[in-house]
């Protein structure tokens, strides 16, 4: 039997559960001419593995057989919201869905299908439009399969209509409309009406003027690729009807009724058609080609990669109209072997890690002469947020001159040292060492913390020698010497009685409280609160600009402070993940999507896979409390290290945010999130409403770093005095 096919470019798409359709797709399935295409399981279980989960009203929605009479093809397909939503799944987050729903109302029309085939496709496969119209009045020639993406079976056939078809088995269910006699001032109208955005690859001049004229007097903006010298052409007609023509390239000739051009000669129309091409900025070969039209050639030639540039140019210009982004009118050029003459090696961020000379091994010199220059020293060696070393150590220049002052410069925080907490903690940790290294020189040390005034918000004065030295302390300078941090992944061990209870009497002595989590459910919970942290630090401008802002690499000229590169302990993968992670611009999108898990994926890991999680806390709140607890933290840390564990902080952005306000300074848009995370954390380390967190230290057994952190002279961090 003979079954309808129904207009030549488009498919049939059929409903088995509709009694319109149900008569029909038995008849094709039943027809042994007709081959049946059948791959829903496929379709099924690759729609089912999209993330997030489809809803199921679409997964639910019922299939569809789909005829394509040129073919004589019955095949079974998703229904229309899943195909859609599986087909343009790969566009995400290149396009989110609100912008595709957006794109899926536009209308877009090509005028020409030669050049226009590889657009329109372009346009249909990348979900750009919800309806396309097309028109051209010729057929495939064998000499247009250079450019045009057709078959020997497509020659004779309509332009439009190979385009058309080819459309319709990417995706049958986008409308596609025809015109096989091209526009004429008769048909231009009725083409037009309703469109959002024209393409003309017209070949002729009076096609030009004519599909324009009546764009620029309905307002819909006009694109152009030519395919030589990736030339775009963009007219906004949409929001300036009073442009010229083609820029007013054409002179009085834009003016003219299409009868008008088409009666011109060749010789009045070439000096205009070469001004539209921009004939002077035309490749060598592309240029000398025309003068050899009519003799040697018979029409221009043109490359299918000039012909995909030009379709990847109006795919963006197409999607910048439709989303409402901007695109002036005018020209621009995409001249790819212009873009290849300028190919260079690529900069290597990551080349120089391991080549500096200043390995681990090398211990730190140990200042020499007087005892308050060695204790000076030691102090410089705390740990402090980002390596900043938000520190001014001086020698009083008067007397008593056996004593130290240690200022809290606020002139070194950052977003994240809320309150100057953070850099209490660093100046604490500062006063240990000094301690540490008088009693190792036969000292005693007595440090006096004070609160001050704008210009330091907090002091702490180390005065030597009015007390006996503590035996304990001089014991600890070699590991204080060799402290540092280890960002290595590690490995976990059991921890014994022994080094829990060595590790809770470190911070003990120093008037702070340890909590250590060392089961697996609680470095779980705690993983994923810090990791969910560390995404929100990542996703908030601020935050993400001073954490980047930290990290130093070989050759930087400011190496003494912030983080070395080689520090992190990256592998050649995670240095080019560090090129993306380090854009704020891939940041505010991962922001605006509600995205980037995969932000807090490292310390996820590393604490989960920990040894233990240290969290030291102290009673009160005041920067002298802090500065208590910065004490207890460093001798924690030297502790953890003389039992031959790794050390590695951890400051997740809530850490010193104390209230409402704090956490809106923080974060704007994830304040409330962060409270959260803080309360949970708190409520894990059953810490107290009265207690402060002062730091927290993952523990594991690793090799030693790569690097160690280095630090400033005391002439960068002094005072004049």
């Amino acid at each position: 039997m003979s079954h309808p096919a129904g207009p030549v470019h488009c498919a049939s798409v059929l409903d088995p559960n509709a009694p319109t359709d149900a008569e029909r797709w038995s008849a094709l399935r039943d027809d042994p001419r007709v081959d049946v295409v059948d791959t829903i399981a496929a379709q099924r279980a690759e729609l089912a593995a999209v993330r997030p989960p489809v809803p199921a009203d679409v997964t639910d929605e019922p299939d569809r057989w789909v005829y394509y009479p040129w073919r004589r093809v019955l095949a079974r397909a998703l229904g229309p919201r899943g195909y859609r939503r599986l087909r343009l799944d790969r566009n995400r987050n290149l396009l989110s869905a609100d912008e595709l729903e957006t794109l899926g109302r536009l209308r877009v029309g090509v005028v020409g299908l030669s050049v226009g085939h590889a657009i329109a496709h372009t346009l249909a496969t990348q979900g750009l439009c919800g309806e396309l119209r097309l028109a051209d009045f010729d057929a495939i020639d064998v000499s247009n399969l250079n450019r045009v993406p057709a078959t020997l079976l497509d020659v004779g056939v309509n332009k439009a209509v190979v385009c058309a078809r080819r459309i319709a088995e990417l995706d049958p269910y986008l409308p596609v409309l025809v015109t096989q006699d091209g526009l004429t001032p008769d048909t231009v109208d009725g083409f037009l009406d309703g469109l959002d955005v024209l393409v003309e690859e017209c070949d002729s001049l009076d096609a030009k003027v004519l599909v324009r004229a009546a764009a620029r007097a309905r307002g819909i903006p006009v694109l152009m690729a030519t395919s030589s010298g990736g030339l775009l052409d963009v007219e906004r007609f949409d929001t300036d009807r009073d442009r010229p023509l083609l820029h007013g390239l054409l002179g009085d000739l834009a003016e003219m009724d299409a009868d008008a051009l088409a009666g011109l000669s060749a010789k009045e129309k070439v000096p205009r058609v070469l001004r539209i091409i921009d004939a002077s900025g035309l490749p060598a070969r592309m240029a000398a080609s025309l003068l050899e039209v009519g003799t040697t050639l018979t029409t221009w030639p043109q490359l299918a990669s000039e012909v995909a540039v030009g379709a990847a140019s109006v795919a963006e210009a197409v999607r910048r109209i439709g989303l409402g982004e901007p695109l002036a009118s005018g020209r621009v050029k995409v001249d790819v072997p212009a873009l290849l003459d300028q190919v260079r090696e690529p900069g290597r961020s990551g080349a120089a890690v391991g080549s500096d000379e200043r390995a681990y091994g090398q211990a730190p010199a140990v200042p020499a002469g007087e005892v308050i220059d060695v204790v000076a020293a030691a102090a410089q060696r705390a740990p402090s947020g980002g390596n900043t070393q938000p520190w001014i150590v001086e020698k009083p220049g008067a007397p008593p001159q056996h004593r130290l002052d240690i200022h809290l410069d606020p002139d070194l925080t950052s977003a994240m040292d809320v309150g100057f907490r953070g850099s209490a903690v660093a100046v604490g940790a500062a006063t240990f060492n000094a301690r540490v290294a008088a009693a190792a020189r036969g000292v005693g040390a007595r440090v006096d913390f004070r609160l001050g005034d704008e210009r330091f918000p907090l002091s702490a004065a180390v005065t030597l020698g009015d007390s006996e030295p503590d035996l304990a302390l001089a014991e600890l300078y070699p590991a204080m010497m060799r402290r540092e941090t280890n960002r290595r992944h590690g490995e976990r061990i059991e921890l014994g009685d022994d080094v829990v209870a060595e590790l809770n009497a470190a911070a003990d002595r120093e008037g702070a409280r340890l909590c250590l989590l060392t089961d697996p459910p609680d470095l779980q919970r705690a993983a994923a609160i810090l990791a969910t942290a560390d995404r929100i630090r990542y996703l908030t401008p601020h935050l993400h600009a001073q954490m980047i802002d930290e990290l130093r690499w070989p050759g930087d000229p400011s190496p003494d402070t912030g983080i070395e590169v080689r520090s992190l302990e990256l592998d050649d993968a995670d240095v080019v993940l560090l090129d993306i992670l380090r854009r704020g611009d891939v940041m505010t999108h991962l922001a605006t999507w509600d995205a980037g898990t995969v932000l807090g994926d490292d310390s996820r890991t590393k604490i989960s896979a920990a040894a233990g999680v240290a969290i030291v806390t102290v009673a009160g709140g005041a920067l002298t409390d802090y500065a208590r607890a910065g004490a207890a933290v460093e001798s924690v840390w030297i502790c953890t290290q003389q039992h031959g564990l790794a050390v590695q902080p951890v400051s997740p952005a809530f850490l010193y945010a104390v209230d409402d306000a704090d956490f809106a300074a923080l974060s704007p848009r994830f304040a409330k999130a962060l409270a959260d995370l803080q309360y949970t954390f708190r409520t894990l380390v059953s810490a107290n409403p009265a207690e402060s967190l002062a730091l927290v230290l993952r523990l594991s057994r690793a090799p030693r770093p790569s690097v160690v952190s280095r630090r400033r002279g005391r002439e960068d961090n002094s005072s004049p005095n």
